[in-house]
């Protein structure tokens, strides 16, 4: 079986190069990059997450969003997992490379099983087609990964073993430089973002449902031993200006509403100032790149069984807008089953979301008021995480 396996992988990657070689030439002169990272491994039958009987390689895309409209620019072969918030890419500030993790792989012992991994792929943007420069090892369960904007420091919270793996960067060549013990390894931490100044970072930890303050300088990254308290299993977490951050409460999976939380960076000491519902599990926050607004993907039940009374036939993209410390629904739209991440275009007037059973990423435009659809793009894998180089 695992040698039919092998044989898959080699002919669907021949295929993924040559849709990069078709594709991409000259992406490097497009200013609206967006990095996917998909899943081969996993599908959902029936409100259950299991291993495909017939397993894809995990790939990474390359799509160019120019004026709301998505089309596939390359891909290449690296693994990737829907295990984990949807930041599991991080872009360099310069968009020269991108980080990939893979936070499981299928189990060598049961191929019906995943087992946690600790893959980081170097990812070169500005070849053509893109390519794997290294494969790196952070810490099992590798999930959500940032890097800071000076690029020179990047963060990986691994879910499976309670740390955060720190690595230094120079140019596109990165070097491990220590593990940050948060907790025990059922502490989950999930996602870990930087502060503006890079001064601090952020860790949600599903686990134990805390928030763990961390300090910077240079390349030493400690615990400052401190933890907030937003929600029920912070996951996803986002910052993009100085003034506040955002977290994604997911809840228990019970059918209940669950919540995001507003993070006072400016407050001293930083604290959670405001948690609102948005519906059942906000698997991804994103802040727009103004401050303005926050995105939010809501599985609203399409990820469970149909018998369910939680169940839903559909997702939900809802936006809310920033005032001062509050948060306000300003806008909603309907998306698929299964979705994951999402980002802001540049000028923070579209938003792309992802959705897992669809193998669809779908481009909504935001005037401040609704969203409208745009474009969709169907992919040969499952889009389970997403990035843009962030301003």
């Amino acid at each position: 079986m695992e040698a039919a396996f092998r044989r898959r992988t080699r002919r669907a990657a021949s295929a993924l190069v040559a849709t990069s070689l078709a594709g991409l030439a000259g992406f490097a002169a497009h200013a609206e990059i967006v990095v996917t990272a998909n899943d081969g491994k996993m599908a959902l039958e029936n409100g259950n997450a299991v291993v495909r009987k017939q397993p894809l390689p995990d790939t990474v895309s390359v799509i160019d969003l120019t004026d709301g409209t998505l089309k596939l620019l390359g891909e290449v072969a690296a693994p990737a997992s829907v295990v984990g918030p949807p930041p599991s890419v991080a872009v360099a500030p310069d968009g020269s490379f991108a980080l990939v993790t893979g936070a499981m792989k299928i189990d060598p012992a049961d191929a019906t099983k995943t087992v946690p991994d600790d893959k980081l792929s170097v990812i070169d943007l500005k070849s053509s087609p893109p390519k794997v420069l290294a494969t790196l090892q952070a810490g099992a369960g590798a999930a959500g990964v940032s890097i800071n904007r000076a690029g020179t420091l990047a963060l990986v919270a691994n879910r499976s073993e309670g740390t955060v793996s720190v690595f230094t960067i120079s140019g596109t060549t990165l070097t491990a430089a220590g593990k940050i013990q948060l907790g025990d390894a059922k502490s989950g931490p999930s996602h870990a973002v930087f502060s503006r100044d890079g001064a601090t970072a952020l860790v949600t930890r599903d686990g134990d449902s805390k928030i763990s303050l961390l300090t910077v300088d240079g390349s030493k990254v400690e615990y400052a031993k401190r933890d907030l308290t937003a929600g029920i299993r912070p996951y996803d977490i986002d910052l993009t200006g100085s003034a506040a951050a955002v977290v994604g409460n997911v809840g228990a999976g019970t059918g209940d509403n669950d919540t995001i939380s507003l993070i006072d960076m400016t407050a001293k000491p930083v604290r959670v100032v405001s948690t609102v519902s948005v519906g059942q599990t906000p698997e991804a926050v994103k802040m727009s790149p103004d401050g303005s607004h926050v995105a939010v993907t809501v599985m609203n039940g399409s990820n469970k069984p149909s018998a369910s009374p939680f169940f839903n036939d559909f997702g939900l993209l809802k936006v809310y807008r920033i005032s001062g410390t509050e948060l306000a629904p300003v806008a909603e739209a309907k998306i698929g089953h299964w979705c994951q991440g999402m980002v802001w275009s540049k000028d923070s007037k579209h938003v792309v979301a992802q959705c897992m059973v669809e193998n669809e990423l779908i481009a909504f435009s935001f005037d401040g008021k609704t969203l409208n659809k745009t474009s969709t793009l169907k992919l040969q894998v499952s889009p389970a995480g997403i990035r843009t180089a962030e301003p």
